[in-house]
C-alpha cells in the first residue's frame, strides 16, 4: 500500500529546557497513540528540520478523519501537514479537529513558581487515557479525571479544556484558595453560565476538609440543555480522598508526584518528603477510586525515586504497568535537580 509523509510543526514552548525535549517526547506520545487508537499504521517517526524549523515527521498509508481527530490533540502539536513530493517541498495543511472547548488562557494565565508545564500536563493526561481499556473514549465522551495532588489545578484545567469532568484533592490550603479563587474569577470574566457551591465538609460534626464545586455549561446552549460539566476541588489529605469520592468514580487518575520537597500527604513527622513512601500509602486509595479498565498516570523525579521501585509499588496493587516501548521514552530533564519520567498502569 502506498504511503504518504506527514509533518507535525511543533508548538513553541516558553520553557527552553522543555522545548529541547519536546520533539522526542511527542515522538513517544505519537507511538502511544499509534498503538492504542491508530491501528499501528504510522511508521518512520523522526525529528526533521524543514525550512529551519523543527518538525516531527512520519509516514502513514492514510489519515482518515477519525485518526486526525486523535492526532489533533497531541500535546505539542501546532500544525499538521502532508508533505509534498514535488521539488519545492510543498506543505499541505491538514484541517485539525481539537477537543479544546474553552479559551487557552484557562491554562496559561496562572503564573507561579513550580507550575507544571501545561504541554507536559496534556501529554501525561493523553498517555494515561491511551492506557485505559477504552482509549477511543478520548474523543467520544466526557471522561472523569481525578488529580489526587492537584496543586493549583493545571491537570484539572486541561481536563476541563477537553470538555471532561475534573476532580482534585490537595492538602495545601493556600493552593486550594488560590485555585478556587482563580476559577471563580475566570468563569465570571468569561461570562460562562455556572453555579458554585463552596464550604466546609463535615461528617459526624468532624471537619473533613473544604470543598469548591463549580457546575458549568461550556456554551450557553449546553447550559440551557443541561449538558453541564463539573469541577470539584477538595482541600484535604490525599489519603482521605475516599471521604469525598465513591469507589470506582474515575476513568483516569493523573498526578504530578512530589519532586523531593514537602508535598502531598501528612504523616507523624509532618508533610511527607519521599515520593516513594507517599505512593506506597496513596496508590491503594487512588486505585479504589479508579473504575475497572481505568488508568493511573504519575510523573515524578527519578533522582529521588527509582523507576523500578515505582513500578513495583503499582504492580503490588494489582495494576498492569505499561513499562516497555514508548512508555519508557518519556524521561527528560527539567533542571539540574529534576529528571522527570512518566509511569502509567491500568486497573484490570
Amino acid at each position: 500500500m502506498d504511503t504518504e509523509r506527514f509533518g507535525i510543526l511543533i508548538m513553541p514552548a516558553a520553557n527552553r529546557v522543555y522545548a529541547e525535549s519536546s520533539a522526542s517526547l511527542m515522538a513517544a506520545e505519537l507511538e502511544v497513540f499509534n498503538a492504542s487508537v491508530l491501528g499501528g499504521g504510522i511508521a518512520d517517526i523522526a525529528g526533521e528540520t524543514i525550512g529551519g524549523v523543527p518538525y516531527l515527521t512520519f509516514t502513514a498509508p492514510e489519515l482518515p478523519e477519525r485518526a486526525v481527530r486523535f492526532l489533533s490533540n497531541l500535546s505539542s502539536l501546532f500544525a499538521l501537514f502532508r508533505l509534498g513530493e514535488d521539488e519545492g517541498g510543498a506543505l499541505y495543511p491538514v484541517q485539525l479537529t481539537k477537543l479544546d472547548r474553552l479559551d487557552d488562557d484557562l491554562l496559561t494565565i496562572q503564573k507561579y513558581s513550580g507550575k507544571t508545564n501545561e504541554h507536559f500536563t496534556k501529554m501525561l493526561l493523553n498517555a494515561t487515557i491511551m492506557a485505559t481499556a477504552f482509549p477511543e473514549a478520548m474523543i467520544e465522551r466526557p471522561l472523569r479525571v481525578f488529580d489526587p495532588m492537584c496543586g493549583r489545578g493545571t491537570t484539572l484545567n486541561q481536563a476541563l479544556m477537553y470538555g471532561y469532568d475534573a476532580f482534585g484533592v490537595d492538602i495545601d490550603r493556600k493552593d486550594f484558595e488560590a485555585y478556587s479563587g482563580f476559577l471563580r474569577t475566570w468563569l465570571q470574566r468569561k461570562r460562562m453560565k455556572h453555579t458554585i457551591e463552596a464550604g466546609p465538609v463535615r461528617r459526624d460534626r468532624k471537619l473533613l476538609g473544604h470543598r469548591f464545586e463549580a457546575t458549568l455549561g461550556l456554551t450557553r446552549e449546553d447550559h440551557k440543555a443541561g449538558a453541564t460539566r463539573q469541577i470539584t476541588v477538595v482541600n484535604a489529605d490525599t489519603l482521605a480522598s475516599e471521604d469525598f469520592f465513591p469507589a470506582g468514580r474515575f476513568d483516569v487518575v493523573v498526578t504530578d508526584a512530589p519532586y523531593g520537597v514537602q508535598h502531598g500527604s501528612r504523616n507523624a513527622g509532618g508533610l511527607s518528603r519521599s515520593p516513594l513512601s507517599l505512593l506506597e500509602d496513596a496508590v491503594p486509595v487512588w486505585v479504589r477510586l479508579l473504575r475497572p479498565g481505568g488508568a493511573l498516570g504519575i510523573s515524578w523525579n527519578t533522582f529521588v525515586a527509582d523507576r523500578d521501585a515505582a513500578v513495583a509499588v503499582l504492580a503490588e496493587q494489582g495494576l498492569d504497568v505499561f513499562d516497555d516501548g514508548p512508555y519508557r521514552q518519556f524521561r527528560h530533564r527539567v533542571d539540574q535537580s529534576i529528571m522527570r519520567d512518566i509511569i502509567v498502569a491500568r486497573k484490570p
